[in-house]
């Protein structure tokens, strides 16, 4: 069973604590809280250096140094403070920081609140014991055979096939029936090439509809996207070998993912409002009466200053769209008023929870959007920003790519993702 370290503040205030342990459970996991004695509290907190006036952040702090100096053993970490404590928000950001520059235990931060449940921990829980238990298969970086990885998302179903670490076909459809769409991606990335679905050794899948993709297919691989999404992102990006930061913004959340020599080691997901996620691309698009293929051309010929699009909600965002558009702003200013609104939005609620490791690899279908990258590379300050080939095939590819290295499929790998 993984053990996962708890460093928190307020869970057991707020009534989450057992929603808490329910997740971890759910992936076989236990959550053990560090032991402190009360004598090493003050000197945890003297080494630590950071002031801080709540009590239950002081032993939250002291649990993390216990880690640090082996005084507890854990195989991941889990850190969490309330979302609506800004003392919290910054001994959570600089706790994790301590975590990582001194242990190799993976880390996923979290902001809760009062009615945080389970189902929302899952992913988290997931890619920490992933990443503990599967670490030999996370670190191969070639893919062998013939594969096929499936990535079903919110918005598109991507599809992958790979022999002997070459993408030899690709599939890319509208996510509406879950198993329709995934046949319809096979029979597309099957298309040109001399296979059929019974020649392929082994399927992998991720996503949204991973586990009926899953089960339906007698997947061999079925595992959640933060660590797929991550693995596929730095072998395309040929950055398995160093550091590398994975920035996905999906069609209904984002992920942003720290990495190290090909073993994701810091995850962070989710977002206020779907104003930052490529959902409200799409509408954008849809309002100024262009393709979303269109958007990214667009929005370089334009200037974001020229468009007020700043909203945290989707809905009041699409009105400042209306507005600027009756004030009488033109296309390209919207359009790249849009794509820096999600790019400040995404730096805003996540980017700013990890140290950001170049290169940046932008993956996932918004990462074909040109006017979005170059928000996202002038808002950091001119950093490193990556877009490699079939970056939005990512969580197929890894797919491929990860179930290449598992011989003997176990049915136990299905079931108890359910």
């Amino acid at each position: 069973m993984v053990k996962i370290a708890q460093l928190s503040c307020g869970t057991e205030y707020s009534g989450i604590q057992k929603e808490i342990e329910k997740a971890a459970e759910t992936f076989n996991a236990e959550i053990v809280i560090p032991d402190v004695n009360l004598d090493d509290i003050d000197e945890a907190y003297e080494r630590f250096g950071l002031s801080c006036a709540s009590s239950s952040l002081k032993l939250m702090i002291a649990r993390a140094m216990s880690l640090v100096d082996g005084k507890n053993e854990a195989d991941a970490v889990f850190i969490c403070t309330c979302f609506r404590c800004a003392e919290g928000a910054i001994a959570r950001n600089e706790v994790r920081r301590l975590i990582q520059d001194n242990t190799n235990l993976p880390v996923v931060t979290y902001s809760f609140t009062e009615k945080t449940k389970a189902s929302e921990l899952f992913i988290r829980m997931e890619a920490l014991t992933t990443v503990v238990a599967r670490k030999s298969i996370l670190a191969r970086e070639k893919q062998e055979g013939l594969t096929l990885g499936i990535d079903s998302g919110s918005t598109t179903t991507k599809v992958a096939l790979m022999e002997n670490d070459k993408i030899i076909g690709t599939g890319w459809v509208p996510t509406g029936d879950v198993i329709g769409c995934a046949n319809d991606g096979i029979k597309q990335a099957l298309e040109n090439t001399e296979y059929k679905l019974d020649d392929i050794e082994g399927i992998g899948t991720t996503g949204y509809g991973r586990m009926t993709i899953g089960k339906a297919m007698g997947a061999q691989l079925v595992q959640e996207e933060l660590s797929v999404n991550s693995k596929g992102a730095v072998y395309l990006a040929n950055s398995q070998k160093g550091e590398a930061t994975v920035l996905d913004i999906g069609g209904m959340d984002n992920k942003v993912i720290t990495v190290n020599n090909g073993i994701p080691d810091n995850f962070t997901m989710g977002g206020i409002c779907a104003g930052a996620s490529g959902k409200f691309l799409d509408m954008t698009s849809k309002n100024l009466g262009v393709d979303i293929t269109e958007l990214g051309g667009l929005a370089q010929g334009g200037n974001y200053r020229n468009a007020t699009l700043n909203s945290y909600c989707i809905v009041f965002g699409i009105q400042d769209l209306v507005t600027s558009r009756a004030a009488g702003a033109k296309k390209a200013d919207i359009a790249s008023a849009a794509c820096y609104s999600v790019a400040e939005q995404v730096y805003e609620q996540q980017l700013q929870e990890i140290d950001v490791r170049e290169p940046l690899i932008q993956v996932g279908g918004t990462s074909l959007i040109a006017g979005l990258v170059d928000a996202v590379e002038n808002i950091l300050g001119g950093i490193n920003v990556i877009v490699p080939e079939y970056s939005q095939y990512i969580g197929a590819v890894g797919s491929a790519l990860l179930v290449s290295g598992i011989r003997n499929f176990d049915e136990k790998d299905i079931k108890k993702y359910h």
